[in-house]
């Protein structure tokens, strides 16, 4: 339940940084701004202006530190309340002891994103604009950063309110008719009805397919290098990431635990995961479990490279790791390409494609990241700055329900169910449709949704 006191927390990551800024929100951000704020040109506040000043702590009166306040005035504030924000040094101590002056000045601690949440239901932002906040913060490439600025903006609520008022219009006409049960909707309004749901529901459509491509863009992909130990793991992750990330060495089973490292391929984030090489005769208990994490991210990878020693015959090793690799997508990396090739290529089974590559020259690594994004990317519609998709599976599960109900109300209509049934579909479309932008969305959903942001977000 929204209680209209003020809220206070650090807006900045925590640690020491150049500046550190303490944000408050609420009926008393003004009068907590003259309690702890002493301006150097003294007075109150106008509205979006940067002051001057010091921070004192009102239970002695001893200065904190020197900085800046902005009072920005509701409305016009991003909770559409008064928004104080105090920008003093970024010490970990100093922004805490500014933090607490606010408290005894008055304030309370913020929950875990209350501000987005006031601006949510101050009705500054939807529901699905204040997702994208979180997205935005937490983006890793510049094609996610560009899909959740477009969400911030609206785009995608604009699009849902245009299969909201096509909905609204037929649950309209349907309606119209309720009062007259024993007569069956005239074939105009029916046409009229019809127009309206196929053209919400292919809006819904686009919207749920669009679901792969932005959940790849939100959250990447992950891909996981198997090979026998010295197959070249560690030496093709340093070569995609370009820097050394991980240790190369001519001793087998070097690599012991999972080294990550995330890389960009025009746009698509890619999630690389060098593990340790897997073979038939360990030489340690640790590398019997690091042998076993290998195994147990094959399974959970979106795509597999299976890396094989082009310098070598595959043997038992390889063999062993084709075995584990049954029925799961991989390509097949043949490294070492600049040294003499022993690998007969025909014993190696079908897979996804084939690329030789030496991470040491650099030669088929273009060919490799081509492969790689062509295998997560190919059924993608190109990315433009007026592409709307969603990323959140929240988003995917309710316009999934959003659709049922309007495929049931089609359902029903050849059924020839009377107009009060009818209109039953088409109000729950509605009610569904309302969970993403949140005129319906339940309390429980809502705590769960914005307990996700940090605090001071």
């Amino acid at each position: 339940m929204y209680v209209a006191d003020t809220i206070a927390a650090i807006a900045t990551p925590p640690g020491c940084g150049g500046i550190g800024i303490v944000r408050i929100s609420g009926p008393q951000a003004e009068q907590i701004g003259t309690s702890i704020f002493l301006g150097k040109s003294g007075g109150g506040f106008d509205s979006h202006r940067l002051y001057y000043g010091h921070f004192i702590d009102p239970a002695d009166a001893s200065m904190i530190d020197e900085g800046m306040a902005v009072l920005m005035r509701a409305p016009r504030s991003y909770t559409r309340e008064d928004v104080l924000e105090l920008h003093s040094h970024g010490g970990y101590l100093v922004v805490r002891r500014v933090l607490h002056a606010c408290v005894v000045a008055g304030a309370r601690l913020a929950d875990p994103g209350e501000f987005t949440r006031r601006a949510f239901l101050n009705g500054r932002i939807d529901l699905c604009q204040a997702e994208s906040v979180l997205d935005l913060i937490n983006s890793r490439t510049d094609a996610a950063l560009s899909l959740a600025q477009r969400q911030r903006e609206g785009l995608l609520g604009r699009e849902l309110e245009v299969v909201r008022r096509l909905t609204a219009e037929a649950l309209a006409i349907v309606e119209a008719h309720i009062d007259f049960p024993d007569e069956e909707i005239d074939s105009a309004s029916l046409m009229l009805v019809t127009e309206r749901i196929t053209s919400a529901r292919q809006l819904l459509v686009r919207l749920v397919d669009s679901f792969r491509l932005g959940k790849v863009l939100r959250e990447g992909v992950s891909v996981v290098l198997a090979g026998k130990p010295n197959a070249g793991k560690s030496s093709l992750l340093n070569a995609l990431a370009c820097e050394e990330r991980a240790i190369v060495s001519a001793i087998p089973g070097t690599t012991r635990d999972m080294i990550e490292e995330i890389v960009t391929i025009e746009g698509l984030p890619v999630r690389i995961v060098d593990a340790a090489g897997i073979r038939r005769h360990f030489a340690d208990e640790i590398e019997q479990e690091g042998i076993r994490r290998t195994l147990g991210m094959l399974a959970e990878a979106d795509l597999v490279l299976f890396l094989a020693d082009g310098s070598h015959p595959l043997d038992a090793d390889d063999l062993e790791i084709l075995s584990a690799l049954a029925g799961k997508p991989f390509v097949t990396v043949i490294t070492k390409s600049d040294l003499p090739q022993l690998l007969d290529r025909s014993a190696l089974p079908v897979c996804l494609a084939q690329v030789s590559v030496s991470s040491r020259s650099g030669f088929g690594l273009d060919e490799l990241r081509s492969a790689l994004y062509s295998y997560f990317m190919q059924d993608a519609p190109q990315l433009s700055d007026d592409l709307v998709a969603i990323s959140n599976t929240r988003h995917r599960d309710v316009l999934t329900r959003t659709l049922s109900a309007l495929d049931l109300y089609s359902m029903h209509g050849e059924q020839c169910f009377s107009p009060d049934l009818l209109a039953i579909d088409l109000r729950e479309s509605l009610s569904a449709l309302g969970e993403l932008t949140g005129e319906t969305t339940p309390e429980a959903v809502l705590d769960l949704i914005f307990s996700t942001f940090c605090i001071g977000k």
